[in-house]
């Protein structure tokens, strides 16, 4: 198959190629603005099907957008039906399209364009209304205020919220890209299909309704609704929690999505950051990850003939992975005289549970320091640490 991308190094065209490439498709035509005009013929010949993902969102002159966003797409039509291709043809509009502003009037008569031309020529078109489309090579400071609240966060700028209660309806990029080939394949979403958070139906949307109820319109089959204030708080704590070693609730999928988004605005100097190193003559520990529902992830080096622990917990428990060098993990019931011992090394994986009621201690019995993972299913918690002295 031979696919034309028009917009191709736009934020929905850069993440369409990435995935068509990764699904293996080889043929792929990148048309864009800076693209020789000369070649837009060939492509429009040779094609199977047409993502047009090509636009304006946000000009100097309103005029512009009719020009972007309804001119190109004459353009490109015109040039499928000199050639007679009759090849697929989707595009991107916006929910926007029922408003009476420049954008979305362009937009409107970008789809009736299509519409018409699928009358004419019997060639099937795929017309997609957006809401707010978010995630990673999104450009800030554009047409996202996510990917520019991304930015400024990311960066230490600052960002205005002007409404915080304002509700926000978005589709994430991956879910746009898997939606787009999937059309392409033949198994386009109506619009009337999609849901909010895959529940509420779109007519919950106000912007949309209409077209929700025409079966010529699709749409991307997850819908994220959230405030724009807590968007904010999201990503706010986002940045935090390399301060207070937090993972965000990655059950829920906008929060896991909005994450992924976030990492991919962090400015190139600052991917790695420090941890606080508790360090002696045994060796060290670092915690590197603490959740109040998932418990604290740590690393323990301990130096050759050092040995650790030498305490029991009523409640609290924790699990051992030893991933360098050679230890001995050892337990004694606190009632009772029995030693259980389990040789652990990093040359074998394995993962130990040390259960409670159970005195235990880990010992480096190899000439060379030893790298234990370690999770426990609490964070510490100086005012309960639940950890009380025995020798094992």
């Amino acid at each position: 198959m031979k696919i034309l991308v028009t917009g191709a190094k736009g934020f929905v065209g850069k993440n369409l190629i990435a995935e068509l490439r990764n699904r293996k498709y080889e043929d792929i035509f990148e048309y864009d603005i800076d693209t020789d005009p000369a070649l837009l013929e060939q492509y429009t010949r040779e094609c199977d099907f047409v993502f047009n993902l090509a636009g304006v969102n946000r000009p100097k002159d309103p005029k512009e957008f009719m020009e972007g966003n309804f001119g190109f797409a004459s353009v490109l039509l015109d040039s499928l039906k000199k050639a007679g291709n009759k090849a697929p043809v989707l595009i991107t509009s916006s929910i926007q399209a029922e408003l009476d502003n420049p954008y979305g009037e362009s937009k409107r008569a970008g789809e009736n364009l299509m519409f018409e031309y699928s009358k004419e020529t019997g060639a099937p078109v795929y017309v997609y209304r957006l809401p707010n489309v978010f995630g990673k090579w999104c450009r800030p400071n554009y047409n996202s205020a996510v990917a520019t609240f991304c930015n400024n966060i990311a960066a230490g700028l600052p960002i205005q919220v002007n409404d915080p209660s304002v509700v926000m309806h978005l589709v994430y990029i991956d879910d746009v890209v898997d939606e787009f080939i999937n059309a392409m394949n033949g198994k386009a979403t109506q619009l009337s299909d999609v849901g909010s958070k895959g529940a509420a139906p779109l007519e919950s949307v106000e912007i949309g309704r209409m077209a929700s109820t025409d079966d010529r319109f699709k749409g991307v089959p997850i819908v994220h609704e959230i405030t724009l204030g807590k968007i904010v708080e999201l990503i706010e704590s986002f940045k935090t929690s390399r301060e207070n070693l937090t993972i965000p609730d990655m059950s829920d999928p906008f929060t896991s999505k909005l994450y992924s988004t976030y990492l991919s605005y962090l400015p190139t100097d600052s991917f790695s950051y420090p941890l606080d190193m508790h360090c002696d003559d045994r060796g060290s520990f670092t915690e590197f990850i603490r959740n109040k529902d998932r418990g604290q992830v740590s690393v323990n080096i301990s130096k050759p003939g050092i040995t650790k622990g030498q305490h029991w917990h009523h409640s609290k428990n924790e699990k051992f992975l030893v991933v360098k060098g050679k230890g001995l993990i050892r337990f004694r019931k606190i009632d009772s005289e029995e030693i259980i011992e389990y040789p652990v090394s990093g040359d074998k994986l394995e993962v130990v549970d040390i259960p409670t009621g159970y005195t235990h201690s880990i010992v480096n019995v190899g000439d060379e320091d030893m790298v234990t993972v370690m999770w426990a299913n609490e964070p510490f918690n100086p005012e309960k640490p639940d950890t009380y002295f025995l020798p094992v």
